[in-house]
């Protein structure tokens, strides 16, 4: 059972997401927040697998996943808001957000987020990933800077790199590159300490940014 928070200061915002997520029989709603206070809380009593979280909402979204990446480990922050503009998504990254999706995402796509989100694999919509580029691109901040810091990854680590900013999981990883599991585990650890990712997401887009999916 993946254990979630629906953190959103509107109300029927949040009806609505809970209506969504119920329709699946894995995934259960533990806590409702109306605010980043009672979301940090929430995600420590409940012990909740994934905390989808608006970044504007009272006590700041982006406050909230800090707090929860320092308080309750085990939950993956997933920001769920209309606002997908770039400096909302760099601070959301910065802060430990292992996800960022936007309010118009279709009901089958989010249960399917929640579920890649609670096995640890990257949920970013792909609205955002290309204003990340875009924005890295147009500003000077993209290419060179992430070709340098993944300059030192194995050729492995590349491929796996490649694919991980693709979206795919770990098992599916591995069987496009004819990997055992642990092997890929192993190899994405080695890439984020290389790379100073502090998680999959911040690894996928550096993949991105970097041109390994061209």
């Amino acid at each position: 059972m993946i254990r979630v928070l629906i953190a959103d200061d509107e109300a029927l915002m949040r009806t609505g997401i809970r209506l969504i997520l119920e329709n699946d029989e894995e995934i259960r709603v533990v806590a409702e927040a109306p605010d980043a206070h009672e979301a940090v809380e929430a995600c420590r009593a409940h012990a909740v697998d994934v905390a989808l979280l608006d970044i504007r909402m009272p006590g700041d979204g982006i406050t909230a996943v800090t707090e929860i990446a320092r308080h309750s480990s085990h939950t993956r922050a997933v920001m769920l808001t209309a606002f997908g503009e770039e400096p909302s998504v760099t601070r959301a990254l910065r802060a430990g957000a292992h996800g960022y999706l936007l309010k118009d995402t279709g009901p089958r796509d989010l249960i399917d987020a929640v579920r890649r989100a609670a096995a640890g694999d990257p949920v970013l919509a792909p609205q955002v990933t290309r204003q990340l580029v875009d924005f890295r691109t147009r500003s000077g901040q993209g290419s060179d800077a992430a070709a340098r810091r993944i300059a030192d990854l194995t050729p492995a680590e590349r491929d796996v790199l490649r694919l991980l900013g693709t979206g795919l999981s770990n098992a599916e990883i591995a069987a496009r590159l004819h990997l055992s599991a642990g092997t890929v585990k192993a190899h994405i650890s080695s890439i984020l300490t290389r790379t100073d990712c502090t998680n999959r997401v911040q690894a996928a887009v550096l993949a991105q940014e970097a041109g390994l999916l061209a």
